[in-house]
């Protein structure tokens, strides 16, 4: 894993945990349910079970969403990169060895 790779899951770490403790705070909810909807938002499931019910809770909201979207798109595509490459070495490695 590079420094970029660990760079990333490292603010994405900060995003999920922010989250939490912003919308604990903010909705009043309990740390599992405001995890759960950082969790579901970020990921842009949007179950529609836990909605922010204050005007914090709301701005906090789009706020969270285009700012975290952004960050949890880059960790996936990050993640594809990753599997793509190792799937890459893999079938070069049993290219380059004809007894596999």
């Amino acid at each position: 894993m590079n420094v970029s790779t660990r760079s990333l899951l490292l603010v994405l770490g900060l995003v999920i945990t922010s989250g939490t403790v912003f919308f604990r705070f903010a909705e009043g909810w309990s740390w599992i349910d405001a995890y759960f909807f950082t969790v579901v938002t970020l990921s842009t499931v949007g179950y529609g079970n836990l909605v922010p019910a204050t005007v914090v809770g709301k701005i906090g909201t789009t706020v969270f969403i285009f700012t975290g979207l952004g960050i949890f798109a880059l960790a996936i595509q990050q993640f594809g990169h990753f599997a793509f490459l190792k799937r890459r070495q893999k079938a070069l490695e049993k290219h380059r060895d004809p007894k596999e």
